[in-house]
């Protein structure tokens, strides 16, 4: 046990898939993932989207494939990516077979609407044959019409059912190298859902609220949704789904997983919002803290408080600390011991130097 039980989290032991040089499921980390919104067939536009993804945290990538060009030019996008790339694949059986054979790692598809079952055979031999997973994506805007008419709405129930009956098409073509998705734009939907089916399959899931809208709802959305999931211990690889640069979606699936200890990547900063007791401007020392911090990717903890009310205690919990004080005699702490005094206009190029040491001998130890 550790010695702060109440953070602790027991993720769900799930089986592993590889995706690449990404393994899924077990106890890996949980992946982060976004999706381009260029057009695909533009390769240049594409690649350097993707490279802006990867670059803030992003282990895999999910490119759309709707046509026979954007099957061609995903060649090029497999062969420069620096991450894995999941082909994204709607009713369409020969997209998914071309982007297979394309080098994509994992195949986003619905088994009920890719078409017969010679259709579907097709599409997992060319997975088989080219090593590569598949993701069975249930949404709640596109279940199955026998399902539906069942249930008469899209509920946790109907989107459970669509998700065993395509793992059962899949497992009857002795197929086992794939994850699962339950997705709704409705938040309690969502979580219902994962709950029901993390009880029924041990296959790794991937969660996220789809369509959930443009960045401050959709990541208040996806931070209540999958925050929910991920402390009950369900998810495998996590997806924000904004209506706003991708970028910004791996950006908040990491700072989800890292408010809850599942992954630290870069400088944690514990901020307050600030008030007239503050002995330096905290929101503007914030702000270019973070831009200036932006780089480093070692986890490190750092606080920021503009008063000595709870500035020493939270400095006590965190690798680098200020605490404000009066006369611009503010407070550097380091690991919790008070180190030296340090006026406003020092603060940010003192702490920027501290961390990047920090960070520098935290690698060299690694």
């Amino acid at each position: 046990m550790s010695i702060r039980p109440f953070r602790d989290i027991k993720r769900k032991k799930t089986k592993s898939i590889h995706i690449g040089s990404v393994i899924v499921g077990g106890n890996n980390p949980i992946s982060v993932q976004s999706m381009t919104n260029t057009l695909t067939t533009d390769s240049k536009a594409t690649l350097i989207q993707i490279n802006e993804i990867a670059n803030e945290g992003a282990e895999l990538v999910r490119v759309s494939v709707p046509d026979e060009n954007s099957s061609y030019a995903l060649k090029e996008i497999v062969k420069h990516s620096s991450i894995p790339i999941i082909a994204d694949i709607h009713y369409h059986y020969k997209r998914a077979i071309e982007s297979a054979e394309a080098g994509a790692k994992c195949l986003r598809i619905n088994p009920g609407n890719i078409g017969d079952k010679k259709k579907i055979k097709e599409v997992i031999l060319a997975a088989k044959n080219n090593n590569t997973a598949i993701r069975i994506g249930v949404n709640a805007g596109s279940l199955e019409k026998d399902i539906l008419e069942k249930y008469k709405e899209p509920c946790p129930e109907a989107l459970v059912e669509s998700a065993l009956r395509n793992i059962q098409i899949i497992e009857d073509e002795d197929f086992f190298n794939f994850k699962i998705s339950v997705k709704s734009s409705d938040v309690f939907l969502s979580i219902g859902a994962y709950r029901q089916l993390s009880k029924v399959t041990d296959y790794p899931l991937h969660i996220g609220i789809t369509e959930s809208g443009s960045f401050i709802p959709g990541s208040i959305k996806s931070s209540i949704g999958l925050g929910t999931l991920l402390l009950e211990g369900i998810g495998d690889t996590i997806r924000v789904s904004l209506s706003d640069d991708p970028v910004k979606e791996v950006k908040i699936g990491n700072e989800i997983l890292k408010s809850l200890n599942l992954r630290n990547r870069g400088v944690k900063i514990i901020s307050c919002p600030s008030c007239a007791r503050q002995g330096f401007q905290v929101i503007n020392t914030v702000k270019i803290l973070e831009e200036k911090l932006s780089h480093i990717k070692t986890p490190i903890t750092l606080s920021i408080i503009g008063c000595v009310v709870n500035g020493p205690g939270e400095a006590s919990l965190t690798d680098i600390g200020i605490t404000g004080g009066g006369r611009e005699s503010n407070m550097l702490y380091l690991k919790g011991i008070q180190t030296e005094k340090i006026s406003n206009d020092q603060i940010v190029s003192k702490v920027v130097a501290l961390v990047e040491k920090k960070a520098e001998e935290l690698e060299k130890n690694n």
